[in-house]
């Protein structure tokens, strides 16, 4: 389609035909993806159906299933699985028979079952604050999606007014050219200026249709909320309880908790055993029944469990080195966030004066051509550049909107 506009430019501009009807109508996408727009929608609803789909969610659904499952085993009498021992012995004359029944239970070293119960608590935490760094992610998704949707539609529509008045200008100089007022390389011209205007309106086409499909990609789903502005949740500096600090600090307490739980395990779990021997010989012998109890003790262990500790503080310093650069991000973010703000609110006021001077001249223009003091092409200039101030303005203020929309995405506010 490019290479197709360019040909058909140079065909304009080199005095060929042109093929009739072409220079008069827009390409039409077909495939533009169509878009619903929901009044009763809101956006906090939006963020909620949109996170039923996202990928992260089984992920989440597991990290709570973790929780519960150390929360299990804190709860648990004994450190580990009990072990059933049984034996049976017989001497080769058949006269003495032996057997033993012996239960062994793994028993919590001290305070390492409260350790377990920290860990279980620390992990219950981390998932939620997954759960609400994840929402905060898809929030940040949509905002950037609904705003971008919008500021493409604003160019659509800025490329479709400058094609239609070159429309116009194009068949008030054909009537010109045909009365011979005009020559034939002002004709060549606008018509080329026309195709740059249709190939223009395509491309912007596209870029609508490359933002409503991300949008659906996101969402799974073609509904748009008629409202998504927010108000500024204006901060001085990111703080402590923010979604993305929540999550990394999370981890690191949990990483802490866990560090906690492998010092107590120690040299391993005392075992207590209980059992029962039963010695039965001939009938000139004693039946004896006999009652015994043993308490395994470990130690010495240090040097194998040194490399587990070990490993788990090196993922805690990684996860110390993360949480130092989340935070250096976050506050360059803001401080970006901000910056834009001010610049946009100095343009966005620059640009409604030139709307106002733009609205203001075309009204003197419009007085001007009723009494015939300007033909109809000054007339169809100065109205596409007053159409272009109206919508540059409307263009600044979706912008302001959407930069308010990331500033607040920077601070971790929600909808």
């Amino acid at each position: 389609m490019f290479i197709r506009n360019l040909l058909l430019i140079f065909l304009a501009m080199s005095g060929l035909a042109v093929p009739p009807g072409f220079a008069e109508t827009p390409v039409i996408l077909a495939h533009l993806n169509p878009i619903e727009v929901d009044a009763e929608l809101n956006f906090s609803d939006l963020v909620d159906a949109t996170l039923e789909f996202y990928p992260d969610s089984t992920w989440l659904n597991t990290l709570e299933e973790e929780a519960k499952a150390i929360a299990q085993r804190s709860e648990s009498w004994f450190a580990g699985s009990p072990t059933l021992v049984l034996a049976y012995q017989e001497a080769s004359s058949g006269t003495l028979h032996i057997g033993d029944a012996v239960i062994g239970t793994p028993l919590w070293n001290f305070g390492q079952r409260d350790a377990e119960k920290a860990l279980a608590q620390q992990t219950q935490k981390s998932a939620q604050s997954q759960k609400d760094l994840t929402k905060l992610t898809v929030t940040g998704l949509l905002r950037t999606a609904l705003w971008n949707m919008s500021l493409m539609n604003i160019r659509h529509e800025q490329a479709r007014l400058d094609y239609e008045t070159s429309q116009r200008l194009v068949t008030e100089i054909k009537k010109r050219y045909k009365l011979g007022e005009m020559a034939k390389s002002d004709l060549l011209l606008v018509q080329g200026e026309l195709l740059q205007k249709q190939l223009t309106l395509v491309q912007a086409g596209a870029e609508v249709m490359r933002a409503r499909k991300l949008y659906i990609s996101i969402t799974q789903s073609n509904i748009v909320p008629a409202h998504f502005d927010e108000s500024l949740f204006g901060l001085s500096k990111i703080e402590q309880n923010h979604p993305g600090l929540q999550a990394i600090n999370s981890l690191i307490d949990r990483k802490r908790a866990e560090i906690d739980a492998i010092r107590l395990t120690g040299s391993g779990q005392n075992k207590l055993w209980v059992g029962v021997n039963s010695d039965h010989g001939d009938s000139r012998s004693n039946h004896t029944e006999s009652f015994n109890i043993t308490l395994e003790i470990p130690f010495g262990g240090d040097a194998h469990l040194a490399p587990k500790i070990a490993a788990a503080h090196v993922a805690l310093n990684k996860l110390i080195a993360q949480r130092t650069q989340i935070s250096r991000d976050l506050n360059r973010m803001h401080q970006e966030a901000e910056q834009n703000l001010q610049v946009n609110r100095a343009e966005l006021e620059i640009a409604n004066e030139l709307k106002q001077v733009a609205e203001h001249n075309m009204k003197i223009t419009e007085v001007k051509f009723s009494v015939g003091e300007i033909d109809l092409i000054d007339f169809l200039k100065i109205q596409s550049t007053t159409q272009r101030a109206i919508l540059n303005a409307k263009l600044h203020s979706i912008t302001r909107q959407r930069n308010i929309a990331l500033y607040n995405q920077s601070v971790g506010a929600m909808p």
